[in-house]
């Protein structure tokens, strides 16, 4: 049971991933195409978006989640590894947002961006796949007070006043 869901849980990974890699240079290519061209773009990137990448980060995530709950993995470094996940998952909101605003009649993707996204990108599977390998021992005390504390995130937003 748990060598299926691990097999899952990386090739999720994997094709996640890889398609989180892949959408920078794709949205990079819209601002080179007539406006026939950017909408046969466009129908690609949605369906590769929505058909592909976005079940697999589920199927990743479902997956490692219940990996994590079979395995009794709690530990520092696997919670640090959930924080990198977590990242992926706002890169990849992040790639949902872009794929909706650069269709647009004025949309544009500038190529610096593209290097940017793909190098995050890069860093935060390599933090993964650091935690994933490695597994260091981390001390509870090294992790900063906010990330040990329950509620000291709340706590520190509660502070923030809005403006009037």
């Amino acid at each position: 049971m748990i060598a299926w869901l691990k097999a899952i849980h990386i090739t999720a990974l994997i094709v996640w991933c890889g398609g989180l890699l892949v959408l920078p240079g794709l949205f990079a290519r819209r601002s080179r195409l007539n406006r026939r061209d950017a909408a046969e773009l466009h129908r690609y990137i949605r369906t590769l978006f929505i058909a592909l990448v976005s079940p697999a980060g589920f199927l990743a995530v479902v997956a490692g989640t219940a990996l994590l709950f079979l395995r009794e993995v709690f530990t520092t470094w696997m919670m640090l590894k959930l924080l990198a996940v977590g990242l992926l998952v706002i890169i990849h909101m992040r790639a949902g947002y872009v794929l909706l605003s650069v269709f647009e009649p004025e949309g544009d993707y500038a190529p610096w961006r593209r290097w940017v996204m793909t190098c995050v990108t890069i860093a935060v599977i390599g933090v993964i796949l650091v935690l994933i390998l490695d597994k260091p021992a981390i001390e509870h005390a090294d992790v900063p007070a906010w990330l040990r504390t329950p509620g000291a995130l709340q706590s520190s937003f509660e502070t923030i006043r809005p403006m009037p």
